[in-house]
């Protein structure tokens, strides 16, 4: 079971850290999209919400410091969720859609990122170990 732990550890991490990546490097675009949901100073909630991204994303990965790495998405989960897929706003039926299935996976990602907290630790094959 341990291996099976670590790889989907590392599936996970690296999801985190491709998301984290895009904050980075799409910055621009990401925060067009950001500012037309009314999100103040847009480019700064991106990168912050990047850098979130990446300590959730390399904790979990490489097993160091798991609880910080999670406490850092539940902060990024809660204000994203809320804020970019508010589907509940919207009359759009499509739009409406697109946000709801967004906004359904990030509680799903959130809800497996409180979960990894029930996983005694250090965790094996970890660097927190």
């Amino acid at each position: 079971m341990e291996i099976i732990f670590l790889i989907a550890r590392i599936v996970l991490g690296l999801y985190y850290l491709y998301s984290a990546s895009n904050h980075f490097f799409q910055v621009k675009m990401m925060a067009g999209y950001t500012a037309s949901k009314g999100v103040p100073a847009p480019e700064a909630f991106v990168i912050v919400t990047g850098i979130l991204l990446l300590i959730g994303g390399a904790s979990i990965l490489t097993g160091y410091k798991p609880t910080i790495g999670i406490i850092a998405l539940v902060i990024f989960f809660i204000p994203v969720t809320l804020m970019m897929h508010n589907f509940w706003t919207l009359s759009d039926q499509m739009m409406k859609m697109g946000e709801m299935v967004n906004f359904l996976k990030n509680i799903a990602l959130l809800a497996s990122a409180v979960m990894l907290l029930s996983i005694p630790q250090p965790w094996s094959m970890s660097l927190g170990k």
